[in-house]
This record gives structure tokens, C-alpha cells and sequence, in this order.
């Protein structure tokens, strides 16, 4: 794994591998269209929470983390549907996994706003 230190990128770094593992599980059973969609925002969680950390500003630094939350909550959706449809894999790892990511996410933005105009 790829330790930057910081928790939210080295945490979301390790998720996309994990989505990425499973993506590759999808499509071994043919489920190319959810494959995609979820390797799309699973992925993006991570890439988004890095390129916030050279924000230009606290705002940018925001806005980059809300874009990683919606994709956070993206990303739970196409799990949810995984573990809803007959015939998916499933793994409720990344479903876990994505709730403290959303839970980290969302604390970092409601903490980054209240500093905002200190």
C-alpha cells in the first residue's frame, strides 16, 4: 500500500484497490455495466481526496471533498444494488469500508467549514 501519512488518502488509496479487486470479480460474471459505474466512482473517491490535499484555497479544499462524498455515496449505491440483485457478488467489506469513508469524508468537510473564517 502506498502510506502518505495522512489517513483519508492512505485510506481511500486502499480502498480503490479493493474496488478495483472486486470490479474485476464483476466482470468475470459478466456484469460489465455496475463493473464499470462502480470502478468509475469507487475509484474517483480516492483521486478527488488527493487532489484536495493541494487545494487552492479552503474552499477549493471543500469543494474537492464534497465531489469525493458524492462519490462516496455513489459508490455505496452500486454496492447496495450488489448486495439487493439475485446473481451479483457482494462483499460486505467495501460496504463497510465506504461507510467510514463517508464518515471521515463528511467530518473533514463540517470541520474544514467551521475554520473556514477563522
Amino acid at each position: 500500500m502506498n502510506k502518505t501519512g495522512n489517513p483519508i488518502v492512505d485510506l481511500s488509496f486502499q480502498f480503490a484497490l479493493d474496488i478495483i479487486t472486486f470490479v474485476e470479480l464483476l466482470e468475470q460474471e459478466r456484469k460489465f455495466i455496475v463493473a464499470n459505474q462502480l470502478l468509475k466512482s469507487g475509484t474517483s473517491i480516492g483521486a478527488n481526496v488527493r487532489e484536495a490535499q493541494n487545494g487552492e484555497s479552503k474552499l477549493d479544499f471543500i469543494h474537492k471533498l464534497k465531489i469525493a462524498a458524492k462519490e462516496a455515496d455513489e459508490t455505496e449505491y452500486w454496492l447496495l444494488l450488489c448486495q439487493s440483485s439475485e446473481n451479483y457478488p457482494f462483499n460486505t467489506q467495501l460496504l463497510e469500508d465506504i461507510k467510514v469513508l463517508q464518515k471521515i469524508i463528511n467530518k473533514i468537510i463540517g470541520t474544514a467549514k467551521s475554520k473556514q473564517y477563522d
